[in-house]
């Protein structure tokens, strides 16, 4: 039993800690030794800038999104990517409100509206709308997010490289009142580990908010998927291309308003990631390298990181006759009480202490998580449509 607890207490310092210490130290000599080799050959620099810009094409899959959808055209309609090299192509997923009213009204030469009848699901519209184009590269992006004018220059010039297939770009979350940027902790923590990961040639998927792919890798997924952006530029990972971060590639998306918002973004979330996990078995191969390392430090420890806790204190329960054990059980109860205690508190609009916050959201997140998993057990899977805040 000692051993059980020990190994899950183990496991979720490995992930959470350990790993982004071992990630940044291989990430660390592998620059150094591109920067030697630059040193000493004085070639292999990439070009900051594409050589010849190559077409593109938007794609945005749209439900019920007209509080925010004629900012998102306005915004799409003025970025600095040559009008000529770029198609904007938005579906409509059989939306109840006024969202195809408002595709249907855009006049730009290079905006293609397009009006689909049934809610089909997310990736039944990109499926969709990606075979309607011919263009070689394909950034997807979301209704409710917001472009930096250069986004789309940061994200395709990587394409100069035959290696490269897919790119992701960096999200910055923004507070809706006050247009504050609330990247917490966690966010900037988890934007740190995919800039290493790139370094690696270990990036795991894409935010959905913002990021590219060449068009030859992208593969038709199956109606019922639910994290399309993490399967999306896996499969490209799959075919052996290699998958960059772009921290200049800058999108912005509002915040969830409050904590339940975020739980039940989550729970939808941690469905599609056990979905993911049935569905990526090739990426544990350990002749993957770098990329096999990473995925199983970073995304399925983390995915098993609520059954890892569950297991702490089940078997602590039962070791809390030895005094030390008991000290430790207190100390777990006291973290899920202050958890509860900041949900209450968050839910009723009050602002938190940072480290309050901070176990407030862990503790939350992974109950969502385990919520997630249930459901991915025990209830029928779909891709449709289960619109938030966020």
């Amino acid at each position: 039993m000692e051993l059980l607890f020990w190994l899950s207490v183990a496991l979720i310092a490995y992930s959470y800690a350990i790993y982004p210490l071992v990630l940044l130290i291989v990430s660390g000599i592998q620059q150094a030794m591109r920067d030697t080799r630059y040193l000493w050959r004085r070639r292999e620099r990439r070009s900051e800038e594409a050589k010849v810009w190559p077409n593109v094409s938007i794609i945005i899959a749209a439900y019920n999104e007209e509080q925010c959808l004629q900012q998102r055209i306005d915004n799409l309609l003025q970025l600095s990517y040559p009008k000529e090299k770029l198609t904007i192509h938005i579906g409509s997923d059989g939306s109840s409100d006024a969202t195809a009213r408002i595709l249907m009204a855009v006049q730009a030469s290079h905006f293609r509206a397009h009006i689909f009848e049934q809610n089909r699901g997310k990736i039944n519209v990109l499926n969709d709308l990606v075979a309607l184009t011919d263009d070689s590269i394909l950034v997807m992006s979301d209704a409710n997010t917001h472009f930096e004018t250069d986004a789309i220059e940061n994200l395709v010039k990587h394409f100069d490289s035959p290696e490269v297939g897919a790119v992701c770009g960096e999200l910055h979350l923004v507070d809706s009142e006050s247009a504050d940027n609330k990247d917490g902790i966690y966010w900037r923590y988890e934007q740190m580990l995919k800039f290493h990961e790139s370094r690696i040639g270990a990036l795991l998927g894409a935010n959905g908010a913002i990021y590219a792919i060449a068009k030859p890798y992208y593969q038709t997924l199956p109606s019922n998927t639910i994290v399309d952006d993490f399967m999306i530029v896996m499969n490209v990972s799959k075919q052996g291309k290699q998958v960059v971060y772009e921290p200049n590639a800058v999108a912005y998306e509002e915040v969830a308003p409050s904590l339940q918002d975020e739980e039940q973004r989550r729970v939808r979330i941690g469905t599609g990631n056990y979905q993911a996990f049935t569905r990526c078995l090739w990426a544990l191969n350990p002749l993957r390298g770098a990329r096999c390392f990473a995925y199983l430090s970073h995304k399925v420890l983390r995915w098993f990181t609520p059954h890892c806790m569950l297991v702490a204190l089940l078997s602590n329960l039962l070791l809390a006759a030895q005094p030390a054990y008991a000290g430790l059980l207190l100390i777990q109860l006291l973290a899920y009480g202050l958890a509860m205690w900041g949900k209450r508190k968050s839910s009723r609009g009050e602002s938190l202490p940072g480290s309050l916050a901070f176990l407030t959201f862990f503790v939350s997140m992974n109950v969502a998580l385990f919520k997630g998993f249930y459901s991915f057990l025990f209830k029928n899977v779909q891709g449709t449509w289960q619109r938030t805040s966020r």
